[in-house]
């Protein structure tokens, strides 16, 4: 029996030693971190931006409106309110801004229309919703928001997503709403940024609960019905609250195939990396080894932010229940 029980022991710690340690070891050591109360993230799209191509009375009218959004969803933190609602927030009111390529901002397709995409997630049950190629909904993050809350579905797409969001209260709009040929003609020239833009945020409340949410009006000039990342969840929206929440932006076939946002997620859980660490991994090695440009917002359950771009600037905001207040454009 003692020689059984030996040789019980001897299989253990065989098995216990030639189990692999993490790919990076100081990722998965340490104590946690002390978690803030509550977090918020927030993009605007990334590009290659320089002072010549965004002039610095632009960068004062960016600024300021990703200043905005930040404070609204923070007040919304502040005051209890869930992470889901503050990402609506955020983007509801990007998605009125013609600054950003998304809702009133949107970008033309090739036949000259606005075809607009957005999805949400939510960290502690997994649940999501999203909707793509919608003409006129004013909101579609509230779409997207509906389509999982109010729906069995995850995705909705084109005229059947617009009966829905009409069904459920949303405010439809004439296609018309979206088109500011004015300002479409001069930060078109500005910001080249644009042509891949969208918006998105991800937040955490009071209650340690991530949710994460992505609108955008595509890519300039795309063609027949293409549907980029910012609906696809998992390729540019994810949120996880063992993990983290993701918003991504850029290129988004590469998104797609590469399913970014889960995989900084994937990252996190399986090989003990920190938020930092995983989205630099999957933007700048996996991405620029791909081909493909664009980045990453992501909020761990802590709190902590990732700001992740290959581009060479992207918009960007970052606040928390310590004060900690950022508002940046170039890399």
């Amino acid at each position: 029996m003692k020689h059984r029980n030996f040789l019980s022991i001897i299989a253990i710690l065989t098995i216990l030693t030639s189990c692999k340690a993490p790919a990076d070891q100081s990722a998965a050591t340490g104590p946690d971190p002390e978690p803030y109360a509550y977090a918020l993230v927030l993009h605007g799209g990334a590009g290659n931006m320089n002072f010549q191509n965004l002039p610095e009375p632009y960068q004062e009218k960016f600024n300021l409106a990703l200043d905005t959004a930040l404070q609204l969803g923070l007040d919304v933190l502040k005051g209890g309110g869930k992470s889901i609602d503050a990402v609506e927030t955020v983007i509801r009111y990007m998605e009125d801004n013609p600054l950003f390529n998304a809702g009133k901002g949107a970008v033309f397709t090739s036949e000259g229309k606005n075809e607009l995409d957005a999805s949400i997630m939510t960290g502690q049950d997994l649940n999501a919703g999203a909707v793509a190629g919608v003409t006129d909904i004013r909101h579609p993050i509230s779409a997207a928001r509906a389509v999982m809350e109010q729906s069995e579905h995850v995705m909705m797409a084109g005229h059947g997503a617009s009966v829905f969001a009409e069904q459920v209260g949303l405010e439809i709009v004439d296609p018309s709403y979206f088109f500011t040929p004015d300002r479409y003609e001069s930060y078109q020239k500005a910001v080249e940024a644009e042509k891949h833009g969208t918006v998105g945020c991800v937040a955490l409340d009071r209650d340690g609960n991530l949710c994460a949410g992505t609108s955008t009006g595509g890519m300039t000039n795309k063609k027949y019905g293409r549907i980029g990342d910012a609906p696809i969840i998992g390729a540019g929206t994810y949120a996880n609250n063992a993990t983290c929440g993701v918003s991504a932006t850029g290129h988004g076939e590469f998104f797609i195939r590469w399913t970014v946002a889960h995989q900084i997620s994937v990252l996190m859980q399986y090989k003990g990396y920190n938020v930092e660490q995983a989205a630099k991994e999957v933007v700048e090695k996996t991405l620029v080894e791909e081909g493909g440009d664009g980045g990453v917002i992501c909020l761990d359950r802590f709190g902590r932010a990732a700001m992740v771009t290959n581009t060479s600037g992207m918009f960007r905001a970052y606040g928390n229940s310590e004060g900690e207040h950022l508002v940046a454009i170039f890399k």
